[in-house]
């Protein structure tokens, strides 16, 4: 979602024309039954012919960055630099990582709401690491009627796990790459290294001291000084 970047985009965009986009299912953007990595590549594609944009440094975290690996593997020509953090070009069990996740947020979808305090008291009892929920909670939008409710088609996400832990496919990217790991975070291992290289040949590997998977709102300064060190 566009909102967990929005400190880092005003923060680049004195430099750079910024583009924090809601991918299919999040925040602002449609909601759909078709979704996977495919299709989510195809729609930054979309998005960028319609800004008129032939090429861009493309940054994806997460499942994001699953999107924009693929994007790069299927339409190297687009994509002037890459940046991917933390995740990996393999398949994920992502049932087993996100089921509180899940759960939690299908609590939040089945409850009338009326105040962010409430939601973060029910999704405490699913996840109890702070910067997490408030990562969570930034998909409560208020509704015409003074309630939050869930922008994320979360009915689709919870039937779509496998889809999400899929590996990206297509040919090798052989532009820059810089893959962006929390030092504390399991999903990016020094045997993924193996995958990377056969997938993005001119790709590194830099660790974020002090973070999680989480590393861009866990630690944004160091985040921050990677990026432009590679940007540089």
């Amino acid at each position: 979602m566009s909102d967990n970047w929005r400190t880092h985009a005003k923060f680049w965009s004195a430099h750079y024309e910024v583009h924090a986009i809601d991918q299919r299912n999040h925040g602002k953007s449609f909601h759909s039954q078709d979704f996977d990595y495919n299709l989510m590549a195809a729609d930054i594609i979309a998005y960028m012919d319609n800004h008129n944009m032939q090429q861009a440094i493309v940054l994806g975290h997460s499942m994001g960055g699953k999107t924009a690996m693929s994007l790069a593997l299927q339409h190297p020509t687009r994509v002037s630099k890459l940046i991917i953090a933390d995740i990996a070009p393999k398949q994920y069990n992502v049932a087993s990582r996100f089921s509180n996740i899940i759960k939690g947020l299908l609590q939040l979808n089945d409850l009338t709401l009326i105040s962010r305090s409430e939601a973060d008291t029910v999704l405490t009892s699913f996840v109890p690491e702070v910067g997490v929920r408030q990562f969570l909670l930034k998909n409560l939008a208020w509704t015409e009627e003074r309630n939050l409710k869930l922008r994320c088609n979360i009915s689709v996400l919870q039937h779509k796990l496998d889809e999400i832990g899929v590996a990206p496919t297509g040919l090798p990217y052989v532009g820059e790459t810089l893959f962006l790991a929390g030092q504390q975070s399991d999903y990016v291992l020094q045997r993924d290294m193996t995958g990377i290289y056969a997938h993005f040949p001119n790709a590194s590997l830099r660790r974020v001291a002090d973070a999680g998977h989480w590393l861009h709102a866990e630690n944004p300064k160091g985040f921050n000084d990677a990026l432009q060190d590679f940007l540089s």
